[in-house]
């Protein structure tokens, strides 16, 4: 059980995600089925999470200098990353690019991004959730293909 929360706490962190969780949850033995349901789950959290504090904390936090600064820095990654491909394709591309498992590339950015580009709740969410959905397939069955592969080699050695 301590595993299966600690995944839970690896997946809601902002830079780890998925790519943390589900890797960390298979080494340890749980259920890849388990481990893919938790972490996508938790990993969903991201948005209310992103959301609650740009409508709230921003409009107070945006008035100091260096947050500001922070933000504008932030801003301008952010739609250098995605800014083409929402533009182009909407849901779509804002569910790609929440879909592909590097590193800034999951549920915070894309909840940023759906922010900063005026996505109605709604279709922000569906898009980033199906994002992590697909994600988290691609995370559970690399990571499976990995441990699988090293575990086979250990025995050949």
């Amino acid at each position: 059980m301590e595993e299966i929360l600690e995944s839970i706490g690896i997946s809601m962190l902002p830079i780890a995600e998925l790519r943390g969780g589900i890797p960390y949850a298979l080494l340890h033995g749980v259920n890849p089925y388990v481990a893919y349901f938790v972490c996508v789950l938790a990993n969903c959290i991201a948005f209310p999470i992103v959301y609650f504090f740009l409508n709230t904390f921003h409009t107070r936090l945006i008035k100091l200098e260096w947050y500001q600064q922070l933000f504008e820095r932030f801003v301008s990654r952010t739609r250098k990353k995605v800014g083409k491909s929402i533009e182009k394709w909407g849901f779509w591309g804002l569910m790609v690019f929440v879909m592909i498992p590097l590193p800034v590339t999951g549920a915070y950015t894309g909840s940023f991004a759906a922010w900063l580009f005026n996505f109605k709740k709604r279709q922000a969410f569906m898009a980033i959730a199906l994002g992590v959905f697909i994600a988290g397939i691609i995370v559970s069955a690399i990571s499976l293909l990995g441990i699988e592969s090293l575990s086979f080699l250990t025995k050949k050695l």
